[in-house]
């Protein structure tokens, strides 16, 4: 029998639009999603499960047959820094839970890092593979831990453990979801809502960003590559593009005239995004496995207004 695919964290926002990709390659019924709260509207199975929970994600494993897994459940970065003991207990502690169950049962596993797995002394523009990783946030740290943890059971178990650290990722499927690049979410939805939006970042501030289809289609691309070519497999720099508040809000007024933006700095996201990346080096990524972006800022902006005028008229 067919072993089959497990996406744990299904309902954010990365699990929002990987779930429905799998099912179309794969077919709906070799799909489990799994999260913490209730479906309405899942088109395949769906399982209500706590990844902290070893016993009952053993039994979802043995029972369904589960050969590969995306382990996307964690508490991104603004959220994690008002409860760093919740961030750390699901974040480090269920990773190292899945990680168990993964090497018992001898599954492929996904876990996404992030670009806040670097901190300020990290060179910025671009960020190398491989540098100095001292992140001055529990996300951060919580992401440096996930990248040295599957490293351990990569290197210990022979586990099949894959990564991508990502940036800020745009999708007009789920919700923000707590994380510092959120207002590049939030500023679509306040575009086509009310025609203006209040950024609790500087206009200047530069972050590496990515539209989530080049997203999704670079996690897909990681798994099915050849595990040989992958030098750094459970942790490459991915580069969509880098932008400023600023430059989003006139790319949205380019399109929306009477858009407007102001800003209000939240001193807490503001030291956050200041600790990171102005943009990735993915020169391995493009090397080991052909990685390429389809969408600039341009692009990005285009496609997301409409997606959400399609979802708005349905």
């Amino acid at each position: 029998m067919e072993r089959r695919i497990l996406v744990i964290g299904a309902l954010g926002q990365v699990g929002s639009d990987l779930v429905p990709a799998l099912r179309q390659i794969y077919g709906e019924t070799r799909v489990t999603a799994s999260d913490l709260k209730p479906a309405t509207d899942e088109a395949g199975p769906y399982v209500m499960l706590d990844c902290t929970d070893g016993a009952a994600l053993d039994e979802l494993v043995t029972r369904a047959n589960i050969g590969i897994i995306y382990h996307l459940a964690a508490m991104l970065s603004a959220t994690a820094e008002r409860m760093p003991q919740q961030a750390w207990r699901l974040n480090v502690d269920g990773l190292y839970t899945v990680l168990e169950v993964a090497r018992l049962h001898r599954c492929q596993i996904f876990v996404p890092s992030s670009i806040a797995a670097f901190g300020p002394e990290t060179p910025r523009d671009p960020t190398p593979q491989v540098t100095i990783q001292r992140p001055t946030t529990m996300y951060g740290i919580s992401k440096v831990m996930s990248e040295l943890l599957c490293s351990y059971y990569v290197a210990r178990y022979g586990l099949d453990a894959r990564g991508l650290r990502f940036p800020g990722l745009i999708s007009a499927t789920a919700p923000a979801g707590g994380g510092t690049t959120d207002y590049a979410v939030e500023i679509f939805h306040a575009a086509l809502s009310t025609g203006a939006y209040t950024c609790y970042l500087q206009p200047d501030t530069r972050l590496p960003l990515m539209y989530i289809a080049d997203g999704i289609r670079a996690t897909l691309e990681l798994m099915s590559a050849d595990r040989d070519r992958l030098r750094y497999a459970n942790a490459y720099n991915i580069q969509g593009f880098s932008a400023t508040p600023a430059e989003v809000a006139a790319a949205i007024s380019r399109r929306i005239p009477e858009f407007q933006i102001d800003y209000e700095v939240q001193p807490y996201r503001q030291a956050i995004a200041d600790s990171w990346p102005h943009a990735l080096d993915d020169s391995a990524a493009r090397a080991d496995w052909g990685w390429q972006p389809h969408y600039d800022l341009e692009g990005m902006v285009d496609e997301m207004l409409r997606v959400m005028r399609h979802h708005s008229a349905l």
